[in-house]
């Protein structure tokens, strides 16, 4: 099935703008992944300090690569995003039930904002989704 949806030729400085703002989030997210299965103190740590045991860290580290895989293949790139901005929520929400107000919006809200401005840049039809107007 083919879509009928119109798309637009996209340049390619925005096309390159597009990857280097998603490649931000994407390493971020494959950091905290690794740093999920390597277990060191601070991140053990961190777990037990926002009421998460140490036995979650793998679970949570293969649905954050998983998530991001998805995110970084073009034909399921929405889905990815979609997936990101739930678990990047579950993240603030955490952040927030601790008091932790300044982390919460500068950590996962900021990495989810990427995830999604990497994607507007990149994928024209995104673009039709979410159309920015100029005159109101």
């Amino acid at each position: 099935m083919q879509s009928t949806a119109p798309t637009t030729p996209i340049s390619k400085p925005m096309l390159w703008t597009g990857y280097v703002i998603s490649a931000l989030p994407v390493l971020m997210l494959l950091a905290s992944a690794v740093m999920k299965f390597a277990r060191p103190g601070f991140v053990v740590e961190g777990m037990e300090k926002h009421g998460y045991p140490e036995t979650m860290l793998v679970g949570l580290g293969i649905v954050e690569l998983a998530c991001t895989v998805i995110y970084l293949i073009p034909q399921t790139s929405v889905l990815g995003a979609i997936l990101l901005t739930g678990y990047l929520g579950g993240a603030t929400a955490t952040h927030v039930r601790v008091g932790e107000l300044s982390q919460a919006f500068s950590g996962p809200i900021l990495v989810g904002v990427l995830v999604w401005l990497g994607l507007f840049f990149r994928d024209p039809r995104d673009r039709t989704l979410i159309p920015l107007r100029r005159n109101l």
